[in-house]
């Protein structure tokens, strides 16, 4: 069962008039992300995806319903020639833009990629979630300082970018030796342009745990089991739980925050002990 929450009823709108773009926002967290945003009061979106396409309209036929005046965008940031394409059409069709959250990340644990070897897997994280987020990191950090200094925006904005919240900590396993370098990589590389970035624009990573996005909704027993175990919450986080601190850190209220790690992880549970 899918886990994309859509607000309804009257809600606060922190994001009032806000420009937004989130990649790979045809599913999973980046699509709850959208429509948070959208109900916290974002009109013009970008909504990005690599090969589903019908996905993207979905998502984007969602946002219409919701008043959001939307741009569908297609890149694999794997590719620097893509990557660089997708942020140059963005900022060409809205060149001020308050937030960006770079939720793309490649999925090396479900379909196809499933059966890749370890080395395929590595490779292809290595080259979309950390060369990739450095790439689009730096290069929209660099256009929104500009705009931001000659005070062309109504507030600072922002970048998120997401890691792993055991990617400090270690998780056994061939997918702890994969992702924990990778979502590392991405946090320390968010920490060092925040340095660069300040004080025209705020970067801070979203550090996720157990959420239940596709992998988690054809996970075994043991995985579901593990995921309540070790957290505090008892629970698996939902895409919703993350949306909420995209939001909270796209909003012009917290423009104090950059440079931090925001863990969603229901709160790590020390007494858990795996097996």
């Amino acid at each position: 069962m899918s886990q994309i929450q859509i607000a309804v009823g009257d809600q606060p709108q922190p994001l009032r008039g806000a420009i937004a773009v989130v990649t790979g926002s045809s599913s999973g967290l980046g699509k709850q992300i959208v429509l948070d945003f959208a109900a916290a009061g974002c009109r013009q979106m970008v909504v990005h995806f690599h090969r589903n396409r019908v996905a993207a309209d979905a998502a984007a036929d969602t946002l219409k319903l919701l008043d959001v005046d939307v741009v569908i965008e297609q890149a694999d940031f794997a590719k620097a020639e893509s990557a660089a394409e997708f942020v140059d059409r963005v900022f060409t069709k809205w060149p001020t833009i308050n937030t960006w959250v770079h939720c793309a990340g490649a999925d090396v644990l479900t379909g196809q990629a499933a059966d890749w070897s370890f080395d395929e897997k590595l490779r292809h994280l290595i080259d979309v979630d950390l060369i990739g987020s450095i790439r689009v990191g730096r290069d929209v950090a660099e256009r929104m300082c500009r705009r931001a200094a000659a005070a062309l925006q109504e507030f600072p904005p922002s970048i998120t970018l997401i890691g792993w919240d055991q990617s400090n900590e270690g998780m056994e396993g061939a997918a702890g030796q994969m992702f924990a370098p990778v979502k590392a990589g991405v946090e320390a590389f968010a920490k060092s342009l925040a340095q660069d970035a300040a004080p025209h624009v705020r970067v801070n990573t979203i550090s996720p745990g157990w959420i239940r996005t596709a992998w988690g909704e054809q996970s075994s027993d043991y995985w579901n089991r593990r995921a309540a175990d070790q957290s505090l919450m008892n629970r698996w986080g939902t895409p919703a739980d993350v949306a909420a601190a995209a939001t909270f850190l796209a909003t012009p209220t917290h423009s104090f925050m950059t440079g931090q790690t925001i863990t969603v992880n229901g709160g790590w549970n020390r007494r858990h002990r795996s097996g």
